[in-house]
């Protein structure tokens, strides 16, 4: 099996806000790792339990209740092992079910992470792993998801397609966010990624468009 078909990923959009829960494949072994179930997990297993795969990792990028809201129940569907995001989130984590109340939402739980996840560290699934990125900014503690291999990244809200994540929340910061995006993606090279909402992109195409972290406009800047 060669490295471009040893992983495999595909999408179930989830939550009132339209949060792309990815899920990533090993095609060998047909265990998964489920990136941020932040609700609707039956929906998520039911596409799951279609394909044959068995539920090995949840990795949370972020916090926020839409990217983390459903891991707690998740884990006690699958007894997958929770890993994210970076501690400093921690204030996120434990507020999700307070902030799901104040949105009407139903189904959104705190939870607590086998494993807080540090710039440097590796997680894997089956026999893929991929590399951990902490990328502060929209929130202190996110974490991208790096697989070498494939030039791959879930980035959640890090990054998106000719645009970047919001810094008018609570202990969000955007220099810190130019700075994750410029000095610790950009270096990865012409990298494919999927971002926590919306459509995919590389980190070349926004390189050349993007209208926050754009070459031509961090020039200018």
């Amino acid at each position: 099996m060669t490295e471009e078909t040893l992983m495999s990923l595909f999408i179930v959009q989830i939550t009132p806000f339209r949060q792309n829960c990815t899920i990533v494949v090993c095609n060998k072994t047909k265990r998964c790792a489920v990136i941020d179930p932040g609700g609707e997990i039956e929906l998520i297993l039911s596409e799951i339990k279609r394909r044959g795969l068995t539920v090995e990792k949840i990795w949370i990028t972020h916090g926020h209740l839409d990217h983390g809201g459903g891991a707690k129940a998740f884990k006690a569907a699958t007894g997958a092992v929770i890993e994210g995001p970076n501690e400093a989130d921690a204030f996120w984590v434990q507020s999700i079910s307070q902030d799901a109340a104040r949105y009407g939402i139903e189904g959104m739980e705190s939870f607590e992470p086998d494993r807080w996840l540090k710039d440097g560290d590796t997680v894997s699934v089956g026999d893929l792993s991929f590399q951990v990125i902490h990328c502060p900014g929209h929130t202190p503690g996110s974490v991208v998801y790096y697989n070498k291999e494939s030039n791959f990244a879930q980035v959640g809200d890090v990054l998106f397609r000719n645009s970047i994540g919001r810094t008018d929340l609570p202990r969000s910061n955007p220099a810190d966010l130019i700075k994750s995006i410029t000095q610790k993606l950009w270096p990865l090279g012409d990298v494919e990624f999927i971002p926590g909402h919306g459509g995919p992109s590389s980190f070349a195409k926004e390189r050349e468009n993007n209208p926050f972290v754009g070459d031509k406009v961090l020039a200018v800047m």
